[in-house]
């Protein structure tokens, strides 16, 4: 194959060793995706339903259920159909709508966590001007900015990767179409032009994580200057889950585009991307309403409203 264009399908060779394989894989991710879903709709139905959570902190956290929704849906249906019915190929328009989305949500999701760490950050260290700095217009516009900021890098990505010329054959060793897979069958030295694009993101990348550490930096040193000991849980308590789905979120994406080659094997990169784009979403959910009691009182009203006679 001469270029991108002579290729009409790839072939996703992710669990085919075994039917036993491919129906306890269709089965886990059933269950995981089932428990994404509504764990994310839950959130989503509570938090617009419910007065007392129309707040900036409740605002960016539906935003997050929506990406998270968005992202395992890009992936997890696709990969459970080819296994439950041995379907291996898949389109290039497929693959290429896939990269897109998959990328739009990975990359606006970061884009709102940092966001959220604003969020925190106005709560806890200036709290007299939360309302003024964080304004529903300014949520709104501060939201909008992580998504459009998603779609175009999700764009940039895609449209460079499938661009490249693809000299090595149609196989992915993915349970979805990833892009360094496809840069495996890029010809030599073709995929410097993605290479650049990924240095780029990179650096975003960076930025927004040193701006999350300042802001837990501030935030931390704030709460210590807090008198009471209960004042200082309550602050702690409201800054924990996002600390956590941002631990989470960054170190499994870190390992995967970031691992060395040396330790890189067909059985691990497919560990890796589970881990990164099946678990975040599936957990962030759990997370955030572990130790949140507001969120656990709305769904508690929510059901008592919908199951009342």
């Amino acid at each position: 194959m001469s270029n991108s264009s002579s290729i009409t399908q790839f072939l996703l060779l992710a669990f085919r060793d075994t039917r036993e394989l491919q129906l306890l894989h269709f089965w886990l991710f059933l269950g995981i995706y089932l428990a994404a879903l509504l764990g994310n709709g839950l959130i989503i139905t509570t938090i617009a339903c419910d007065q007392h959570l129309h707040t900036p902190m409740y605002f960016f956290l539906l935003n997050l259920s929506l990406l998270d929704l968005g992202s395992i849906s890009t992936t997890v249906p696709k990969s459970m159909a080819s296994s439950l019915w041995d379907i291996r190929a898949i389109s290039d328009m497929g693959c290429a709508a896939q990269v897109f989305l998959f990328f739009f949500f990975i990359s606006a999701e970061y884009w709102l966590l940092t966001i959220m760490s604003y969020d925190r950050y106005i709560a806890i260290c200036k709290p007299l001007h939360y309302r003024t700095l964080l304004g529903s217009r300014a949520c709104v516009h501060m939201a909008a900015s992580a998504w459009a900021g998603g779609f175009l890098n999700g764009l940039i990505h895609t449209a460079n990767t499938f661009s490249l010329p693809l000299c090595k054959g149609n196989d992915l060793d993915q349970f979805f179409c990833e892009i360094p897979q496809i840069l495996k069958l890029s010809c030599s030295d073709a995929y410097l032009r993605e290479l650049g694009l990924v240095i780029f993101g990179a650096s975003v990348f960076f930025v927004c994580f040193v701006f999350i550490m300042l802001s837990y930096v501030q935030i931390f040193r704030a709460m210590l200057r807090i008198p009471s000991e209960q004042g200082r849980y309550k602050a702690f308590s409201t800054c924990l889950p996002h600390l956590a789905v941002v631990s989470l979120f960054i170190s499994t994406g870190m390992f995967a585009y970031f691992k060395p080659r040396s330790i890189s094997s067909p059985s691990l990169d497919l560990v890796v991307s589970v881990l990164y784009s099946v678990v975040p979403p599936t957990l962030n959910p759990l997370i955030y309403s572990m130790r949140n009691q507001d969120l656990k009182d709305a769904l508690r009203r929510l059901m008592a409203g919908f199951f009342q006679p």
